[in-house]
């Protein structure tokens, strides 16, 4: 009896880690049917993004889909910067490690959006994509 009374602790967490990764699983599955509709996307444990033409949506992966989303055209971006650990970094000389990382988005009229990322070097690769598409849209409206 009290080998089983040890083991008891061990059983309670293996059924923890099961629901997560089952909740993680579903999160997941409802991001892919999500991201069909986009040209290009991520999924992050903090966020989603996908970009289709022009536009960027983003919001918070749940079982049931993202939710609280946010949609903008990048025509309306007039500078895009990195953010690691809440401090603003050149992405150029990126710190080694992140706990945490932000795509940061400055509209024109000085409003900033943030998109979270978990992977500095995603962030990174992003950051870099959309700064190209912002700077073909402002030269072909110039």
């Amino acid at each position: 009896m009290e080998r089983g009374l040890l083991w008891l602790p061990l059983l309670a967490v293996f059924i923890g880690l099961a629901w997560a990764g089952r909740n993680e699983y579903q999160k997941v599955e409802a991001y892919k049917v999500w991201a069909q509709q986009f040209e290009r996307a991520k999924y992050d444990i903090f966020a989603v993004l996908g970009q289709s033409g022009t536009r960027l949506t983003w919001g918070i992966p749940t079982r049931k889909g993202p939710v609280d989303l946010k949609t903008l055209s990048l025509s309306e971006v007039s500078q895009l910067t990195l953010k690691a650990d809440g401090q603003t970094v050149d992405p150029e000389h990126p710190p080694e490690k992140a706990r945490r990382s932000a795509l940061v988005l400055t509209l024109r009229d000085n409003v900033s959006q943030e998109i979270p990322f978990t992977d500095l070097s995603l962030t990174i690769q992003w950051l870099n994509y959309l700064r190209r598409e912002v700077q073909a849209l402002q030269s072909a409206s110039n």
